[in-house]
């Protein structure tokens, strides 16, 4: 069976320095990763060449069964859900949040290009709902707050029922409630039958959902560690990954905590 997502040997050189190096990383149709690492550790340049947004310097870059290089990444894109922290700056702020999900359909920025029917327009509003802000389908972009925007950028990562699920740090700029939010809709993203195999980016280890099944440390660029979640994302590996000792603990319900020993 072919992989859903396959980074082989990717390195990234900028300005002479090296942000990514030599990284692997396979997620199976049935995986959901989370990947960890400090800040400058490679994690957003890797999400984004996995969102082919992005090409590495060097390095083969597989989403799908379609090859970077090989196929039109417009439409490999439609794909892919993705949501990245920086994500909110490209959007035009006079967009409703309807048309910032809505034009995900064709993995678009702007409603001019295409042609979109009701049944666009209702399943952009379900995917709203979904986020908790349905009741601001007809608001500006650039007059929500910052955590409605994010949660408006986590429906629109689900208007295609994406393939894959590319999330990173999607709970920046959210509220303590919205966190809590984001978790409850992360869980149905990770738990359900038919969930997409997902790569998940986040300083915030109590806001892992249950059913993720494996784990990337990231350190310096470079992979510290990779495996089962169960076996792997340990209090030394994470006390390792960020230079300090850390403790970590897993709640009854499959929660996790970690702070400093």
């Amino acid at each position: 069976m072919v992989a859903s997502l396959a980074l082989s040997g990717i390195t990234v050189v900028r300005d002479g320095a090296t942000i990514v190096n030599d990284v692997n990383l396979t997620v199976e149709r049935q995986e959901r990763w989370l990947v960890v690492g400090a800040n400058g550790s490679g994690k957003t340049t890797l999400m984004r060449i996995a969102a082919l947004y992005d090409h590495p310097t060097r390095g083969t870059v597989s989403v799908l069964g379609e090859t970077l290089g090989d196929t039109d990444v417009r439409t490999l894109r439609r794909r892919i859900g993705y949501v990245s922290a920086s994500f909110a700056s490209e959007i035009r702020g006079t967009l409703s949040a309807r048309d910032v999900v809505m034009t995900a359909r064709h993995a678009a920025l702007e409603p001019w290009w295409h042609s979109y029917d009701d049944d666009d327009r209702d399943r952009a509003r379900v995917c709203l709902d979904t986020m908790a802000v349905g009741d601001l389908w007809d608001r500006s972009f650039a007059s929500l707050s910052s955590g409605e925007q994010q949660r408006v950028l986590l429906a629109r990562s689900i208007m295609n029922d994406p393939d894959i699920v590319l999330l990173d740090e999607p709970s920046a700029r959210l509220d303590l409630g919205g966190r809590e939010q984001l978790v409850q809709a992360l869980a149905l993203m990770t738990t359900g039958m038919d969930a997409a195999p997902l790569v998940l980016v986040t300083h915030h280890l109590d806001e892992i959902p249950p059913g993720m099944t494996h784990v990337l440390f990231l350190r310096a660029g470079n992979t510290m560690i990779a495996g089962a979640i169960d076996e792997v994302f340990t209090a030394d590996n994470l006390s390792e990954c960020f230079g300090m000792k850390l403790r970590l603990e897993r709640r009854e319900n499959g929660r996790f905590t970690a702070w400093a020993n």
